[in-house]
């Protein structure tokens, strides 16, 4: 797909000089889409909830330990201690663990006393109280998962706003260009009625004042598609800013590159009523559902942070690993015990609870008033495309009604009953008729981006 649009697009960019070519709305997206960094940041964003996902992860990665600590004094041993062992994490917020330790040394504690060969320990730690359902590290994991699922919704927004402005600018670009093709054709259209006109006075058909008529027309529209001219070349400026080539720089438009006919008809995927029942699933609702969803996992742990901490630690000593079955629990060779404790209060526990349900009540109001100012946006553009739709239609048929208005004082002029004030009037008027038919074509293709952006909507996935 990528060389397809290349290849259309070459022709536009890296050889202007071949012939006048046409970039079309469709391929203008489709490069936007594939090459505007917003576009690739968009992707990029991506990479940020992957790399949260696998920080979280890491919290229960296996755990691999090793101490030695040894103390010689005045040719004596003290001790030699060496431990090597790992721990396990696990998703059911037991830890399991195994420990390998050899001791020895004239001064050991007695406790720390072992067999020549070493011991094997092998146990878990189980949080029964605080922990139990829920604890740091799986409160971190779920997070995580949401901030990616944050990610691929704000890589949607990203899109959506840059599809809306890229549409924005193509269409501005069109109108300017029509409208600068309209007014060159008015300039040589008045250019050949001076000239006539010049030449009916030198054979004294016409008085010397339509000349000067003739003449200031000519003057005027001049000056009309020189602006036009400015306004094309800074809207061309603007549709750049939207163009960027494989190797990430920015792209001139060739002189002989020009856009669809904004007067053309475009097809419109979206009905209102479809529109109307996509805006419940807007991303920027869904961000705030991720927001609220991330606050009660945070809930949960502050209300977990309420109970006793209940932690038992079991483990099974052996000299061999063969001696694991040889053994019921807490039969022999065992090491096992016990933690409790609770602040008596809780005064830290019930405020950060507190500060959480307040957060969670403060982000859900803010999510009910955001739906009503999407809707309310939505059907606000949805009525401004609606408008634009019945104006355009009306001034369509008043650009009929001019033309006929003209060609009828052409006929009078022809035979004598009117004047050359009075051409000029009419034409003036077909030719601002045009000039405006174009700039509500381009607000009405416009006004559907936007409405698809207020919905929600933009570029495809």
């Amino acid at each position: 797909m990528r060389r397809l649009i290349f290849t259309c697009l070459s022709v536009f960019y890296i050889f202007p000089a071949i012939a006048q070519e046409q970039l079309s709305y469709e391929q203008y997206l489709a490069w936007v889409r594939y090459y505007h960094p917003v576009a690739k940041q968009a992707d990029i964003n991506l990479r940020f909830g992957e790399q949260e996902m696998m920080i979280a992860r890491g919290g229960f990665d296996p755990l691999l330990f090793g101490n030695y600590d040894n103390k010689q004094f005045n040719d004596t041993e003290y001790y030699d201690k060496r431990e090597a062992g790992v721990k396990v994490p696990t998703m059911a917020g037991v830890e399991l663990k195994g420990v390998f330790e050899q001791n020895s040394g004239t001064y050991l504690n007695p406790e720390r006393t072992v067999p020549n060969n070493g011991l094997i320990a092998a146990g878990a730690s189980v949080n029964l109280g605080q922990g139990l359902f829920i604890d740091k590290r799986r409160a971190a994991l779920r997070q995580a998962e949401i901030y990616l699922d944050v990610t691929q919704t704000e890589r949607q927004q990203f899109l959506n706003d840059l599809y809306f402005d890229a549409s924005a600018a193509y269409w501005e670009w069109s109108a300017a260009y029509q409208n600068m093709m309209i007014l060159e054709e008015s300039v040589e259209l008045a250019e050949v009625r001076f000239e006539g006109i010049k030449t009916s006075f030198i054979q004294g058909d016409l008085p010397a004042i339509d000349t000067i008529e003739a003449y200031t027309q000519v003057m005027n529209r001049i000056y009309r598609f020189q602006t036009a001219q400015i306004d094309y070349f800074n809207a061309s400026q603007e549709l750049e800013t939207f163009l960027w080539d494989e190797e990430d720089n920015p792209m001139n438009i060739a002189l002989t590159t020009f856009p669809e006919n904004v007067l053309e008809q475009t097809p419109f995927d979206y009905n209102e009523a479809t529109l109307r029942g996509l805006v419940v699933d807007h991303p920027l609702l869904r961000l705030t559902d991720y927001d609220l969803a991330s606050l009660e996992i945070e809930r949960r742990w502050k209300a977990e942070q309420l109970k006793p901490i209940v932690k038992v630690n079991y483990n099974f000593l052996t000299e061999s690993i063969g001696q694991f079955n040889e053994s019921p629990f807490f039969e022999n060779n065992y090491k096992w015990g016990f933690t409790i404790q609770t602040p008596l209060l809780l005064r830290k526990e019930r405020g950060g609870l507190g500060l959480t349900k307040a957060k969670i009540d403060f982000k859900q109001n803010e999510r009910d008033l955001k739906f009503l100012q999407l809707r309310a946006k939505l059907e606000a553009e949805i009525n401004k495309f609606q408008t634009l739709q019945q104006q355009l239609t009306v001034y369509n048929a008043n650009i009929i009604g001019l033309e006929r208005l003209l060609e009828g004082e052409q006929t009078r002029f022809s035979i004598g009953e009117s004047s050359l004030f009075l051409i000029n009037a009419r034409e003036v008027s077909v030719l601002d008729g045009r000039l405006i038919l174009n700039d509500l074509a381009a607000k009405k293709k416009i006004a559907y981006a936007k409405m698809l952006n207020a919905a929600g909507l933009g570029f495809d996935e």
